[in-house]
């Protein structure tokens, strides 16, 4: 970061160097936006990095736009304003306030932080010369999409081996349960036949016993009736 900001700070001093000019707007502000980051897929050949800007008390004259881009270890002019290779670089006026940089033929080696800036030459303040905090821009490589590709391929391979597995899983579980359950539904309709036929033996006996009463009853009483008849006879 300390030689990313010392870097800015040479930069800066080399955007005012071609950007000094003497004028009457002394009050001229000058404010810069640009999106902090912008990922593009590999398979794409052309960018739009989009940059923004107001200005106040500045000149009616339109203003300059530049275009710079830091590696690693240097920074590079790329439109100043002129572009140094017009085939790779564009610059597009979008709207009054709203400026974009074409990039073609694009490449992972066009990975940076790309910068722009706003000046109004005419004017001597200070503030009429600025510039964003940059936009990093980054293509991703082919490597990248197929290793992407690959896990996804990996995430539905693992579901669709758990959806299997859970699957046979089930199956072996009731292969394995269903005897059980037979045989208990066996055991419970036995134990219902054995109670019907239980039941309906208690009854038999019952009645058994009770005819056998009624049979002791008459036996018991033949006697009386018996004696009853030979004294009739007698008399």
């Amino acid at each position: 970061m300390a030689s990313f900001n010392k870097l800015k700070n040479v930069f800066m001093l080399a955007f005012d160097w071609i950007l000094y000019g003497a004028g009457s707007a002394d009050t001229c502000q000058v404010t810069v936006t640009q999106p902090r980051f912008q990922e593009v897929d590999y398979s794409i050949q052309t960018v739009l990095l989009t940059c923004a800007f107001s200005a106040s008390g500045c000149p009616s004259s339109p203003p300059e736009v530049l275009w710079f881009r830091f590696l690693t270890h240097e920074h590079q002019d790329l439109c100043t304003p002129g572009c140094t290779d017009d085939q790779k670089y564009k610059v597009h006026l979008i709207s009054e306030k709203n400026i974009s940089l074409q990039i073609n033929d694009l490449t992972v080696d066009d990975n940076a932080l790309y910068i722009c800036g706003i000046a109004f030459s005419n004017s001597a303040s200070p503030r009429s010369k600025q510039t964003g905090d940059g936009t990093v821009l980054t293509k991703t490589g082919a490597e990248k999409q197929h290793s992407n590709g690959k896990l996804i391929v990996m995430i539905i391979a693992s579901s669709l081996l758990f959806l299997y597995s859970t699957t046979v899983f089930t199956f072996f579980a009731i292969y394995k349960l269903k005897p059980k359950l037979l045989k208990k539904s066996g055991n419970e309709d036995q134990r219902t036949e054995n109670c019907k036929i239980s039941s309906g033996r208690k009854i038999f006996q019952a009645i058994a016993q009770e005819l056998q009463k009624q049979r002791y009853a008459e036996h018991c009483q033949q006697p009386d009736d018996l004696e009853d008849d030979t004294v009739y006879q007698n008399r």
